[in-house]
């Protein structure tokens, strides 16, 4: 899977059975796209007792399939489950290739024709080696040769494949959280495996879901527990992964147990999203298991825990009936809206102006701070550069008023605002760049790939020169 795709999609452990869930990649070769479902081993033994559901996440992966990728150890000849696969898919119409893999020398090419025993006379072989990297090209070759017709395709599946989803939502949290639960209200059919078996989902699964007529992508995630539990490279990965997830989404929705307390494993995705200045949402799940605990008591335990991130809403929710899952999304589409917006120059610097004119900043060694303009540069998230005469003026309570003033004033009351200063002095080359981006900004012509140049230094702060025209 991972060498066809060129990238880390599915873990890979010499652990059996690490494959559980139904793992998607969507290939792209030549003028033809097509997707990758890689699944867990035929006959292997669970060490979570989940073999009776991996093995329906199989079959469900072949009644779906177009073409059936039999993949077999070279190096290893014909096996008792090789052959248990070959009864099970001679059941099965749909075209199959039997891909021989750790074929890592040219000889063992010659020995290809004995694992025809396992298909019928017109199956396709084909020897690569994954580790050795041969034959890659007729592998991609023969998935071609045997895809069903464009014309086919597209006639079934419209243009599905073209659609560009509406959002990308990771769901993280710790594990038996729901996460897996919630995931498969959302494609309405039994998509991943829940358990109550800690640490089920091992992948990071992309499920593409219809909702009111429009595309979205959810994210499942691997439970995560504290580093020191780590059992093995597989629960590692699982937490690598997750992280991952939260990089590569627009909206992130952070799961909680309402039965369970807050622990450090939730403060470290947490804190997690707030380094990725990621959008967010708070989700209790399991809702209805709490009978003496008000929403807002919940609300209040919550932010005592994450003070800082008293801008994020919180959801209530129940995955396992599918209450308020709809809303949920609904939410997180209003969220990616706040996180995209941008407001005009003028705007900006009369909020500045205000709010230093409520409260001025002190004076610090012995210099009045000052800021000489403000001009939003980038969207989600929402990114502010304050151009000041000294940055090392501004301290910390002040940095964390203006902020306040922003998220109040300007529409990003729940997404998260990065604030960066920059001293008139310190780049007089980066100064006039400044303030042309402030010009090209107010008149609507901002080149989007400029943001890239601002240094990563995330604060709040500011005070506003009494006579800028920032007409």
């Amino acid at each position: 899977m991972n060498w066809l795709a060129h990238k880390r999609v599915s873990v890979v452990d010499p652990m059996a059975g690490v494959t559980r869930d139904r793992v998607t990649y969507l290939m792209h070769v030549g003028d033809r796209y097509f997707e990758l479902i890689d699944t867990g081993g035929v006959g292997i033994v669970d060490v979570g007792e989940l073999t009776d559901e991996v093995d329906t996440q199989i079959r469900i992966a072949m009644e779906q399939a177009d073409l059936i990728l039999f993949v077999v150890e070279g190096s290893a000849g014909i096996t008792g489950l090789d052959q248990e696969v070959s009864r099970r898919l001679r059941r099965i119409d749909t075209p199959k290739i039997i891909v021989i893999n750790k074929c890592d020398s040219p000889k063992l090419d010659k020995e290809a024709p004995n694992f025809l025993k396992l298909g019928d006379s017109h199956i396709e072989l084909v020897t690569v080696s994954v580790k050795g990297n041969r034959n890659q090209e007729d592998l991609l070759q023969a998935i071609l040769r045997n895809l069903p017709p464009a014309d086919d395709v597209e006639a079934e599946q419209g243009e599905d494949l073209d659609e560009v989803p509406e959002l990308k939502v990771a769901i993280v949290g710790r594990r038996n959280v729901g996460k897996s639960t919630f995931i498969n209200q959302l494609a309405e059919t039994d998509r991943v495996i829940v358990s109550e078996i800690p640490g089920t989902t091992r992948d990071s699964i992309d499920v593409r879901f219809q909702m009111d007529g429009k595309a979205f992508i959810a994210i499942d995630t691997p439970g995560v527990r504290k580093r020191k539990s780590l059992a093995n490279d597989v629960e590692w990965y699982g937490l690598a992964r997750a992280k991952r997830s939260i990089r590569r989404a627009d909206v992130v929705l952070m799961f909680f147990d309402c039965m369970e307390t807050i622990s450090r494993v939730d403060k470290q995705l947490v804190s997690e999203i707030h380094e990725e200045c990621k959008p967010c949402i708070f989700v209790t799940n399991k809702w209805d298991l709490s009978t003496n605990r008000s929403t807002e008591d919940w609300s209040e335990y919550v932010f005592k825990h994450f003070a800082h991130m008293r801008h994020v809403p919180i959801a209530i929710i129940t995955a396992k009936t599918g209450k308020n899952v709809k809303k949920l999304i609904n939410l997180a589409q209003a969220i990616q809206k706040q996180a995209r917006l941008r407001v005009s120059t003028g705007v900006l610097n009369r909020v500045v102006r205000a709010a230093v004119k409520n409260w001025s900043p002190p004076l610090r060694m012995n210099r009045i701070p000052r800021i000489l303009f403000a001009v939003q540069v980038s969207t989600e998230p929402p990114t502010i550069v304050l151009k000041c005469n000294a940055k090392e003026l501004f301290d910390e309570d002040y940095k964390r008023y203006l902020l306040g003033v922003l998220r109040e004033e300007l529409p990003f009351k729940e997404v998260p605002i990065k604030l960066y200063f920059r001293s008139k002095d310190s780049d007089p080359d980066q100064a006039e760049r400044d303030e042309a981006r402030g010009q090209r900004v107010q008149a609507g012509h901002f080149d989007d790939d400029e943001e890239q140049g601002i240094e990563d230094e995330t604060f709040e702060d500011g005070d506003f020169e009494d006579d800028y025209d920032d007409e």
